[in-house]
């Protein structure tokens, strides 16, 4: 679908069109900015190797090239302050949050040129790092606008938590609840801080052709539909200058007898150059589609993904891509790439001890074609050739304190490893990643 240059003012005054004080909404229960606030503290250690094998190398922070073998270890510490709102038709508040790591034992010789987890200046590793930010917020009923610094959720700009530390965007996001059934989403952000990021407004990231950008824009949202476990999504997006985006996604959840379950999930994204195209042609149809079956403990799942195009399937944010076989090491997105997944999770809380759980992943990709990228995606992946394949393993061990005074520490075990042939482009690995976090509700 072709969509114009924007700011989505539209779109905006659309939802806030639907959204009239109809039904008893969330703003009619608000109870002061104080009397209603919380504040929480997540810690989080992370230790980290990469082991590149089969004649893959990397090129550390401190300039030495052909290293085998990268190490990182960091501890990371959040705090994350929601005020409630004033009373009155429009509630006001404001949602703070200060990040902070410390390097633990990550050197320069042994961490990529682009570090995964800890900072960088130069060629040096700070020994911490940090970024702190704020939103204001504005709610009628159950409608909010939030102004600032802060985190989005949803399938075409999403931001990861998956390292030390989560990204955060600056622009504005206006959400909605009021319609029955329905959660909308609307927004524009024009900058960023990635992961190990040490300060914000940086400009936003393409993934995959590197590509900054000074805006990406959209509105959507999903639907619970009458039908039992049954969801649908849709949204629309745009990176300014680069591309457009659409997704479709749907849930659904069929119950078969005592603790046996059928489940399907669908995404469909489409991305289409748009304005100045500074990324080249980009005509790229990129899907997946899980099914699983879970049976007492066990849940068996076979997902299938497909991309079509002459481009790998791009995003921004790191955490924009709700493809299922999307995976630990790679996301099988490359241009015309066919893969499959085999999945097998265990709930091990009778078997073994409560709160563990465990899950094993094979995934295999084909069809890889990198001889016809345009320039921006040849220059910055530096990927050629046809016939591209890979294939990926990935355990996951996690168990998490459900009582005593630690309850809710969360220790996690990644293993994963990622096989390549020359034509597909990436990295022969082996990952070891070790994490623990613990949350706590200081009020």
């Amino acid at each position: 679908m072709a969509l114009k240059r924007y700011s989505l003012g539209a779109g905006s005054a659309a939802l806030l069109c639907l959204c009239g004080p109809v039904l008893a909404g969330a703003q009619d229960t608000a109870t002061g900015l104080i009397e209603g606030a919380q504040l929480q503290m997540q810690n989080r250690l992370v230790y980290e190797q990469l082991d590149y094998r089969h004649g893959s190398s990397f090129r550390a922070t401190n300039g030495a090239r052909g290293k085998t073998r990268a190490r990182e270890s960091g501890y990371g510490l959040m705090l994350n302050l929601q005020s409630g709102y004033t009373q009155g038709a429009v509630g006001l508040g404001i949602d703070a949050h200060v990040h902070g790591a410390i390097n633990i034992d990550t050197q320069p010789d042994s961490a990529r040129a682009t570090p995964r987890y800890v900072a960088k200046n130069g060629q040096d590793i700070p020994r911490s790092f940090g970024r702190a930010g704020a939103a204001l917020k504005l709610r009628v009923s159950s409608t909010e606008l939030r102004l600032g610094e802060m985190r989005t959720r949803n399938p075409i700009f999403n931001s990861s938590d998956t390292r030390l530390l989560p990204e955060t965007n600056r622009g504005w996001l206006l959400s909605s609840s009021d319609i029955p059934s329905l959660a909308l989403q609307a927004g524009r952000f024009t900058a960023w801080a990635d992961r190990n990021s040490r300060k914000n407004g940086g400009k936003l990231l393409a993934n995959y052709s590197g590509a900054n950008g000074d805006a990406f824009s959209f509105f959507g949202g999903t639907w619970t539909t009458p039908v039992k476990h049954w969801s649908l999504s849709s949204y629309a997006g745009q990176y300014e200058d680069y591309w457009n985006t659409w997704y479709l996604g749907s849930a659904y959840q069929l119950e078969l007898a005592h603790k046996q379950a059928l489940a399907l999930s669908f995404n469909l994204y489409r991305n289409r150059d748009t304005g100045q195209a500074r990324a080249g042609v980009v005509d790229n149809t990129t899907f997946s589609l899980m099914g699983s079956y879970a049976t007492g403990i066990h849940r068996f799942g076979l997902g299938y993904q497909k991309v079509h195009g002459d481009t790998p399937f791009d995003y921004v944010n790191r955490g924009s891509i709700w493809l299922e076989n999307a995976m630990q090491l790679s996301d099988f997105n490359g241009p015309g790439e066919a893969s499959w997944q085999l999945r097998y999770d265990v709930d091990l809380a009778t078997l073994v001890a409560p709160g563990l759980s465990a899950g094993i992943a094979y995934t295999r990709g084909t069809g890889i074609d990198n001889s016809r990228l345009t320039p921006i995606y040849a220059s910055y992946l530096g990927y050629a050739g046809s016939n591209g394949r890979h294939w990926e393993r990935d355990l996951l061990l996690r168990y998490t304190l459900r009582q005593g005074a630690a309850k809710g520490l969360a220790l996690l075990l990644r293993y994963g490893v990622h096989r390549v042939n020359p034509a597909q482009g990436e990295a022969n690995i082996d990952q070891i990643r070790v994490q623990a976090e613990m949350p706590v509700q200081l009020f």
